[in-house]
């Protein structure tokens, strides 16, 4: 097998500097913290439930989705910086007065906790484009898979320090869950505001444009199964011949026709319904079905982040090796599949549910965190908008936008098919729409196998 080039050299962690590791460790930190500040409301959901609605009505609010299709296009018009402080600091405000300041006051309205969630969902949506933005003005084609792969563990990791946060203060009442998480997702956005480097050019170094452009020819972009120029002809343009020079944001509809977004985006809508799906109901799954306590609950869903970081991180290390990801995906979500099925009959034993858990967020949670990462930077980086570098923003929101209309939809059809069918036919329902994100990428993954394919034989043909 030919070692992709960051292996071959061994330049992978070497080349990286102290503003790399900053960027790197900022940029997981603050979606960690807005990852924390969402599952505080699926962690604290059982104690809500008794306190608001008595019958234990438990239809899930989830973020709207509209509002990442318009923070990726503001991220790539605005300093990201300043969207991202802004986002990150107003959000936990929202926090704050939807969970404890209305709790202290005793002032309960749907309407008003409607309206302050749908606020809270506007300007967190902010963060996933501008992090991953960041992340892809910093860190090249060289790598990215393992190292998103790594750096996307950043939700996985909200969503343990979450539930550890709210479990702790628990007993206390649940608005100081939310008066914890509140208080140090403020604190990340001043720390962001005043520490974060947006891009290499800020501190006059020259951008991944430039650095790539300067070395060999570089193997072909991940997100298609072209082995040269001559292979891959669009039948549209993104751009007039003779690229613009100068980086330039593209258009909502010129970034929707870029190859890889639309199959991607439908899949990841699929997908991350699943995963938000355990996002939002692990915890009252297993005080609802198994009769534990919510605070052992909130706990013992941690194992399901667990696996999502191993299985992204590992996910995107082999997709580095193979320099294809559509193939590594495919065999993930086959498994996802078993792993539901078997996730789905565990039995009333904590250590045998942790671990067909992590097992699950293995299968799921390692391809979304890809999707979410890896791959929306392989979509807005592709050579066909070089000349347009200021694209990663919008793709991203584009990408995790639609995945998050899936998301909202899910939590409804999640409530709705437990009320009246059960939980086994939620199961059956993930394991469909798993299948479905398989069918959607499916093109993609026959172009790349069949590339994988073409390269093994020209490789033993030359020997």
């Amino acid at each position: 097998m030919a070692w992709p080039r960051f292996l071959q050299r061994g330049t992978l962690f070497t080349s990286f500097s102290h503003h790399h590791v900053a960027v790197f460790l900022l940029t997981f930190f603050s979606y960690s913290l807005l990852h924390a500040s969402r599952k505080t409301f699926s962690n604290v959901k059982v104690s809500i439930s008794k306190q608001w609605t008595p019958n234990a009505f438990n239809t899930s609010i989830d973020l709207p989705a509209e509002g990442l299709f318009i923070s990726g296009i503001i991220g790539d018009r605005l300093n990201l910086r300043w969207v991202l402080s802004f986002g990150m600091c107003s959000s936990a405000f929202v926090v704050f007065v939807f969970g404890t300041l209305t709790e202290w006051l005793h002032f309960y309205s749907k309407w008003l906790y409607c309206g302050l969630w749908i606020g809270n969902g506007l300007l967190q949506s902010t963060g996933w484009p501008c992090v991953v933005a960041v992340m892809g003005n910093w860190f090249g084609k060289a790598g990215r898979g393992v190292v998103f792969g790594l750096w996307s563990a950043c939700a996985s990791v909200g969503n343990i320090l979450g539930a550890c946060l709210a479990s702790s203060v628990l007993q206390y009442g649940y608005e100081y869950a939310f008066l914890v998480t509140a208080s140090v997702q403020f604190a990340g956005g001043i720390v962001i505001f005043f520490g974060l480097l947006v891009s290499p050019e800020e501190i006059g170094l020259p951008s991944i444009e430039a650095e790539e452009n300067s070395e060999e020819d570089s193997h072909r972009p991940l997100i298609h199964g072209a082995e040269n120029e001559d292979e891959y002809e669009p039948n549209y343009s993104i751009q007039e011949d003779g690229a613009v020079t100068q980086a330039k944001a593209i258009s909502f509809h010129q970034a929707c026709c870029l190859p890889g977004v639309i199959p991607y985006s439908l899949a990841y809508a699929c997908l991350k319904l699943v995963n938000y799906s355990f996002f939002f109901w692990l915890p009252f799954y297993l005080s609802n079905n198994f009769r534990w306590k919510e605070a052992e609950a909130d706990k013992l869903s941690i194992w399901y982040d667990v696996g999502g970081i191993v299985g992204g991180t590992l996910q995107g290390f082999i997709s580095d090796v193979l320099q294809k990801r559509a193939p590594v995906l495919a065999l993930s979500l086959f498994l996802a599949v078993g792993s539901l099925v078997g996730y789905s009959r565990s039995p009333n034993n904590k250590s045998i549910n942790a671990l067909l858990m992590t097992i699950t967020g293995f299968f799921i949670g390692g391809p979304s965190n890809m999707i979410s990462s890896a791959i929306s930077a392989d979509l807005g980086r592709q050579e066909l908008i070089q000349g347009s570098s200021e694209a990663l923003a919008t793709v991203t929101g584009i990408v995790d936008g639609t995945g998050s209309i899936g998301a909202a939809v899910g939590q409804y059809l999640v409530s709705l098919i437990q009320d009246n069918l059960g939980w086994m036919w939620v199961f059956y329902f993930f394991i469909l729409m798993t299948s479905c994100t398989i069918l959607f990428i499916s093109p993609l993954i026959v172009r790349e196998v069949f590339s994988l394919v073409q390269r093994r034989q020209a490789r033993v043909l030359s020997e």
